[in-house]
């Protein structure tokens, strides 16, 4: 984090007066956002080390983020979006100190069972320090929702940030002239490196849309299309779900992406090919990547210029790709330190559980889970990414899902966009997406395809 931090200070000396980071309710220079980071950073220099972060996109989450930081603090985000009890394990797991909030989620955060700092307004500043060197022991512990059991927390360190955020400056050729559009939560690890760090280092500004997501989630897409129109951005990061209602929203209004776009990574989960062709064609330039949180969150991704269709790119600079039995494995410095409550990790190479494969040229291939196969009684292996992801391809279709069930059928969930949803006739969708399918073998062919209603949150 210090390349970071040095990178803010660099920026405040040469372009004071530039724009740094804005909000709906703030708009903060680089000078003003370095002198809130040290004035911020003063106040909590006597404060516990261990501190959370609970609070909606925001302005002065940045700013908590970075004085953290600066004061070599472990930093522990808290999802707004996570369940009480999920809250609750991460707290007492992670030895969490202290809370800093914000007026938005004030009360909820009274119920976390630990002390809270509200930070209502961006106080005075505070002339940036010169000594960098205790950001070099920050960390932050993150944990993700998981599918069984309590989340488990991935220790990152200074090193593992600064080493994932360079790897994606260099990757997508980021620079000052770039604006970045936040769209994802800060308590991602991926958006903290890509809508905090890469803009920093590059020297760019950084806007927050806050609630763009959420109106996605239920089920209303105008926000995020609204968003790239108003700010203009050429960057931003999202997930294939969000990039699938974004193409569906435009077909609908006949429109088209802002031409300043130039970098949108798109990561998380698999994407399908057709969805990300349509999105080239109304202006959405896809750069399908991969990444995990034991692995700082970005492994590789498709560079400007050099994207192949179908595959999540190239490794980062620093970061080695091989293939153990299919198995995707990863060696470099964004390796994480090891999981809270275990030893440190030995070795810089980590077995992530993927399978995949890799193109002559260099280009990764996800193919699915390793744990995630489906075997059927008569002994057939079925990854589900990848009928999952032939289904995307279907018009409206923005997420999918294959089970076996207890008959041993094949079962594919799918959820279409709210607009698909309304208008569609579900025997006309069931053809498109039977059609998607055709060419998957008839052993991977789904006995049955459902539906299942928009979701109605994150």
């Amino acid at each position: 984090m210090r390349e970071v931090l040095a990178a803010l200070a660099a920026s405040a000396h040469a372009r004071p007066n530039d724009l740094a980071l804005a909000d709906d309710n703030a708009t903060l220079t680089f000078a003003q956002l370095a002198g809130h980071v040290a004035n911020l950073a003063h106040s909590l220099q006597e404060a516990p080390q261990t501190i959370a972060i609970f609070a909606p996109n925001c302005t002065l989450w940045v700013i908590a983020d970075l004085a953290l930081a600066l004061l070599g603090k472990t930093m522990v985000p808290l999802p707004v979006f996570f369940s009480a009890d999920q809250l609750a394990h991460i707290i007492h797991d992670a030895g969490v100190e202290l809370v800093l909030t914000t007026p938005a989620v004030e009360v909820l955060a009274q119920d976390l069972n630990a002390p809270c700092l509200v930070l209502d307004t961006h106080g005075d500043t505070l002339p940036f320090p010169t000594d960098l060197s205790p950001a070099d022991l920050s960390a932050r512990i993150i944990y993700t929702s998981g599918t069984t059991g309590s989340p488990k927390g991935v220790r990152i360190g200074a090193s593992q940030i600064s080493a994932s955020a360079r790897g994606l400056v260099q990757a997508s050729g980021a620079d000052a002239n770039d604006r970045y559009l936040s769209i994802l939560p800060f308590s991602l690890l991926l958006e903290q490196i890509a809508a905090i760090c890469v803009p920093l280092l590059a020297g760019a500004p950084i806007q927050i849309e806050a609630h763009a997501a959420g109106a996605v989630m239920q089920g209303n897409v105008e926000p995020l299309i609204m968003a790239f129109a108003k700010h203009q951005p050429t960057a931003s990061v999202m997930v294939p779900e969000l990039l699938g209602a974004w193409v569906q929203g435009l077909l609908a209004m006949r429109t088209d992406a802002p031409k300043s776009l130039r970098f949108v990574a798109v990561g998380g989960a698999p994407v399908s090919p057709a969805v990300a062709d349509t999105a080239w064609e109304l202006g959405i330039p896809v750069h399908e990547g991969y990444g995990l949180s034991e692995c700082c969150s970005v492994v590789s991704v498709n560079r400007p210029g050099q994207r192949q269709s179908g595959t999540v790119g190239t490794p980062i600079d620093g970061t080695e790709i091989t293939l153990v039995d299919g198995e995707i494995m990863i060696t470099g410095p964004t390796v994480m330190s090891g999981y809270l409550g275990r030893e440190d990790t030995q070795e810089q190479t980590w077995a992530t559980g993927d399978l995949g494969e890799m193109t002559e040229d260099g280009h990764l291939r996800i193919l699915g889970r390793k744990d995630n196969l489906i075997v059927t009684q008569n002994g057939r292996n079925i990854s589900p990414e990848w009928i999952e992801t032939l289904a995307l391809d279907a018009p409206g279709v923005v997420a999918a899902k294959l089970s076996l069930n207890k008959e041993d059928e094949l079962v594919l969930t799918v959820t279409p966009h709210p607009h698909a949803q309304a208008h569609a006739d579900w025997h006309g969708m069931e053809a498109l997406i039977r059609a998607c399918l055709t060419t998957a073998p008839d052993y991977a062919q789904p006995a049955k395809i459902v539906m299942t209603n928009v979701r109605t949150g994150p």
